[in-house]
């Protein structure tokens, strides 16, 4: 029903993806696989919705109306089985932008703030440019996956220690946590007093055989000691349309966020975003059920043209997002040499190592939220740079 084989030129739209090519890569004739937004077009209804809104003519300032609470409150309990009350919904212009107002909110200059190395770059940059500190718990690589090292974080945590960002599903690696995992997890916050505050904006992403598991669902402590980020962004493509909320449980710390959240004067919505989200949350299942099966089919594409085509490079299966973890480190080159293999010769352009910080080194993340075409130049590109 939905053609997600179709090209879309982005050109002359001001997409990061696109438009800064030249500024990270050097070049504009990357294929562009960086960036975590989709070359996919949004389902018709949302396109609608906004059409139909930009024909008022009048763009004035907006609020969040009754029916936003609504669908959101509905959306979170059918994906997740999550019941959350509407009066614990609360917005935030992005989730880098929630990750950043909590750590404002609930922990002071020099406090430490855990991370889960290699993972998503604001997680650091939202720490060390607010003046806090980060405490890294880096996760296990057990070859075809990745855990958490429990043992470790209980160890290091200190009273120094106020708070953790968690990635749920993990962006780069892939994993949507397990109950178990995240359950254990709390146990330990709960044992050091620590806040979560929990990506969770590719929760809808997720293949056959997994599901996702809000993290504040897993327990009491967890429910009243987390801001859980959410957005239809990713889901739905709709990253510049400023979409984002948190779910606050604890009415005291929901106030405190809020209160933050009204000291930056960011608190109201724009029209297109507003209606974006209500029809996507109410019209946009059949189109996102659609793009599930051809991610998955793009996933498994990506995973076995690695491991049967690119020797010397290994693939880890993501449970959930549309990013894949490629491992170059078995080629042993220097990062001049990855990125010359890469960049210059293969003419691709993936996430590179540094921004992912520890465990990244020699890794690559790729975007195969495209459709399968550009996916196939990639890799036959690099195919063809690896033999020369």
């Amino acid at each position: 029903m939905y053609n997600f084989d179709k090209i879309i030129d982005r050109s002359n739209t001001s997409a990061i993806k696109y438009e800064a090519r030249e500024r990270i890569f050097g070049s504009n004739d990357v294929v562009p696989l960086w960036v975590a937004d989709m070359d996919f077009e949004v389902a018709p209804e949302i396109a609608e919705a906004i059409k139909e809104r930009a024909n008022h003519k009048v763009f004035g300032y907006t609020l969040r109306c009754s029916e936003y609470f609504d669908v959101t409150q509905k959306w979170i309990k059918n994906r997740y089985n999550w019941e959350v009350s509407k009066d614990h919904i609360s917005f935030s212009p992005g989730v880098v932008s929630a990750l950043a107002m909590a750590l404002l909110a609930f922990t002071k200059p020099g406090d430490k703030v855990i991370v889960q190395s290699p993972v998503y770059f604001p997680f650091f940059s939202t720490i060390e440019n607010n003046g806090r500190r980060v405490l890294n718990n880096q996760l296990l690589d057990k070859g075809d996956t990745y855990a958490m090292d429990f043992d470790k974080l209980d160890a290091q945590i200190d009273n120094q220690t106020t708070m953790m960002y968690l990635c749920n599903p993990h962006n780069p690696v892939g994993r949507a946590w397990r109950p178990d995992e995240l359950e254990k997890l709390s146990e330990i916050a709960e044992k050091h007093n620590i806040i979560v505050v929990s990506d969770e904006i590719h929760a809808d992403i997720i293949f056959s055989g997994h599901v996702h598991t809000p993290f504040a669902s897993v327990s009491e402590y967890a429910s009243q000691n987390t801001i859980t980020c959410l957005a239809p962004s990713k889901t739905f493509n709709l990253a510049g349309l400023s979409t984002s909320m948190v779910v606050v449980e604890n009415e005291r710390m929901l106030k405190t966020y809020n209160y933050m959240i009204d000291s930056f004067h960011i608190g109201l919505t724009n029209p297109f975003g507003l209606e974006a989200l209500k029809a996507a949350y109410t019209k946009g299942e059949p189109w996102l059920q659609e793009l599930l099966v051809y991610l998955e089919n793009n996933r498994d594409f990506v995973y076995n043209f690695v491991q049967e085509e690119l020797p010397g490079v290994k693939a880890y299966m993501p449970d959930a997002t549309f990013l894949m973890w490629l491992d170059f480190r078995e080629l042993g080159l220097t990062r001049t040499q990855m990125r010359q293999l890469l960049v210059h010769e293969a003419k691709i352009g993936f996430s590179e190592v540094a921004i992912f910080r520890d465990g990244g080194e020699g890794f690559q993340r790729l975007n195969f939220g495209a459709p399968r075409s550009i996916i196939e130049k990639a890799l036959y590109q690099l195919k063809d740079a690896m033999k020369k």
